[in-house]
């Protein structure tokens, strides 16, 4: 029973470590129903939770969403837009998903976290 508790450990002590850590400034290229454009996210992690600020064509809002395992998912207000749901998998230092940007359309988008 120990033996498998302290296998148990390693595990998830692994996983921890693997674990992607979204903080810092990503480039988003945004392709939508009504057109494309550029956004830029500054994300900070904390264990699952995600918190930060996005910047592009909607202006400037606060962002907060969460993480699991590969997947990602973060949102925001915009008062032109209503609320804004982006959701991906996180492939190393990039993130590939889908995006709704409330009333003006669904869409894909690819960010890559800058250097």
């Amino acid at each position: 029973m120990r033996n498998l508790l302290a296998v148990l450990a390693v595990i998830l002590f692994s996983v921890a470590v693997l674990a992607a850590d979204l903080s810092g400034t990503w480039a988003a290229d945004v392709v939508l129903d009504a057109g494309s454009g550029t956004a830029t996210f500054v994300l900070k992690q904390e264990g699952t939770a995600l918190s930060g600020t996005y910047s592009g064509a909607l202006g400037e809002a606060k962002v907060s969403g969460s993480v699991k395992g590969d997947e990602v998912e973060w949102s925001f207000e915009s008062p032109d837009a209503g609320k804004v749901v982006y959701k991906g998998k996180i492939e190393g230092e990039k993130i590939k998903g889908t995006v709704e940007y409330g009333e003006l359309g669904k869409g894909s988008f690819s960010a890559a976290k800058k250097k």
